[in-house]
């Protein structure tokens, strides 16, 4: 651990609070209908999308209309990036003229980023083409991006409003989110990007001949584009295999600054917006605290852990990195280093976004713990683009109800009494989440043909990786400890585990949010429990940390700490 180390860290967060307030303004301005700068260029384009979609901008929907229009969006657009990949070499730009995607991959990678997931069972370049990544892929790293974002606000409008039977227009908030944040910022991005060196362009693949004789096939394409909205929309799926190690998706330190920044700066802002959009601003900063230690907490973590290697590591890596500083160097790149690998590893795992600078698989067994840590938590520190929101406004819910217990009073959260039902709802977003991650490891652990006979380790790294793609798929999240021998089962089985945790878990907040709404205000009492305080952000991340736990410390147990612990005595994976 270095001073250059820690600064690196401290200069990201300073930029990142000074995003939090413009973000959360501009957020909040075109989710609630207001005017914004671009509204003379936007506004006749809005317009007219509405009337060629048939829309009725001025009807609102209650949450089950809102929820069937998520449900239905998202299964009409992943059948139709589904018959793009398996139709992809009768259509155009695809310089090298790659096949059809087969059956069982097609159908995972439509369901990976319909559910903004981006999990990748295949190597992009060889793989997919021109057409496919731009108009499969890359419109549903928008539309998936959109659709969390607007649940959260369903969510928020629910804790606003009062006897309502309305929490919005699912249309014209995907509308707003699409054109008035993710588009404009993905063009200046994407421009950002191409200043730095990243391709766009819709060449064939350069071949390139060697000093040796050897020919190197370099691929490219319209990397910039797509790599802008995979980060910002935290959807992180890259262009290439190696992600943004590879030198295309992430050429300069600069590039790699505004990568990690712009995985944060849609969910931290969104923390100011739901203390504007309820009154609190308290309250929103209150939340964005108890992310930001939990985030803190994660990368002190994972530092510290690449930093000390074990002495096993240290013995069989010694030779290769006996010119650089001591530390975990396996699976990163040099020109990022220990700092930047684990700050981006927790950056990108807090956030559900996957993309990834270096090999988690690489990691120490405490290293690696944070990332998968992360996911287990349910991403909500700060989170995926909406997802983070509202997974985290679930556990505040919970946290307020185990505040009212203490005091022996009814729950109350902003002047709405938390009743049975919203706890219920609550619930069942958490225990949605640990079922599918540990059923699905389960079987796939009991079934060695299946499940750890296809992992590239032995041991309990054999059993993390499993237990980190099924976590990784239901989190939404996309990264990997990597290792697994993708097949049938695989591809079909993520599949259903990115669905299940995408949308069946979803339902429950739409269903809070219509709940809430409905409730009348009342007015704080001796006995109401303060959410815009620091005992509140304490509360709150205690929660978090003890729910996490007691679902999947059993799990962590058998896979990285029983590693650490056999790492220590010197025994290798």
């Amino acid at each position: 651990m270095t001073a250059n180390g820690w600064l690196q860290f401290a200069v990201f967060s300073l930029v990142l609070l000074v995003t939090v307030r413009p973000v959360g303004i501009y957020l909040e301005r075109v989710l609630e209908g207001g005017r914004t700068w671009l509204d003379p260029l936007l506004r006749p384009v809005e317009r007219l999308i509405y009337r060629l979609c048939g829309v009725n901008a001025e009807a609102e929907m209650s949450w089950r209309e809102y929820a069937f229009a998520v449900l239905g969006l998202s299964a009409v657009s992943m059948v139709f990036t589904y018959a793009i990949e398996r139709l992809q070499f009768y259509l155009p730009w695809n310089p090298q003229h790659l096949a059809n995607v087969g059956t069982d991959l097609a159908f995972n990678t439509a369901a990976s980023f319909t559910t903004n997931t981006n999990w990748q069972f295949y190597t992009p370049e060889s793989t997919m083409s021109y057409l496919t990544e731009m108009l499969g892929l890359a419109t549903h790293n928008f539309w998936s991006a959109a659709v969390g974002i607007v649940v959260a606000v369903a969510l928020v409008r629910g804790i606003k409003r009062t006897n309502s039977s309305t929490i919005g227009n699912f249309w014209v908030d995907l509308t707003r989110t699409t054109l008035y944040i993710l588009v404009p910022a993905c063009v200046l991005y994407a421009l950002l990007l191409v200043g730095q060196g990243v391709p766009q362009n819709l060449h064939a693949y350069t071949a390139a001949h060697t000093l040796e004789g050897a020919t190197q096939t370099i691929g490219q394409g319209p990397v910039a584009s797509q790599e802008a909205i995979k980060m910002l929309g935290t959807n992180g799926g890259g262009f290439f295999n190696a992600n943004s190690a590879h030198p295309y998706e992430n050429p300069t330190p600069f590039s790699n600054f505004l990568e990690m920044l712009s995985i944060f700066i849609i969910p931290a802002g969104l923390t100011y917006m739901l203390g504007r959009m309820t009154g609190s601003p308290g309250h929103g900063w209150a939340v964005f605290a108890a992310m930001f230690a939990l985030f803190t907490a994660g990368f002190a973590t994972a530092y510290w852990a690449e930093s000390h290697p074990y002495s096993a590591i240290r013995g069989a890596t010694q030779t290769a990195t006996a010119t650089l500083p001591t530390g975990n160097y396996e699976g990163k790149e040099v020109r990022f280093g220990i700092a930047d690998s684990a700050l981006f590893a927790d950056i990108t795992t807090d956030a559900s976004c996957g993309a990834v600078n270096g090999m988690h698989d690489s990691f120490t067994p405490l290293g690696g713990m944070v990332p998968l840590a992360n996911i287990m938590l349910g991403e909500v520190v700060f989170g995926g683009v909406g997802a983070g929101l509202y997974g985290m406004l679930i556990f505040v819910v919970l946290s307020v109800f185990i505040a009212g217990l203490m005091v022996g009073r009814t729950p109350e959260y902003l002047g709405k009494k938390i009743e049975s039902f919203d706890v219920k709802m609550a619930m069942l977003y958490t225990l949605i989440f640990t079922f599918i991650v540990l059923v699905f490891t389960a079987i796939f652990v009991l079934l060695p043909n299946v499940g750890l006979g296809t992992t590239s380790n032995a041991g309990p790294h054999g059993f993390s990786e499993v237990l980190y793609a099924f976590t990784s798929g239901a989190g939404n999240n996309g990264s990997a400890f990597a290792g697994l021998g993708p097949n049938w089962w695989w591809n079909i089985a993520m599949g259903f585990d990115m669905l299940i945790g995408r949308f069946l878990m979803m339902v429950p907040v739409l269903a809070l949010a219509g709940n809430l709404a409905q409730k009348k205000s009342v007015p704080p009492s001796p006995g109401t429990f303060p959410v815009n305080t620091t005992l509140f952000s304490v509360l709150l991340v205690g929660v978090v940390l003890i729910v996490g736990a007691l679902t999947f410390f059993p799990a962590l147990s058998l896979g990285p700490i029983l590693e650490h612990l056999l790492l220590k005595s010197g025994q290798l994976f």
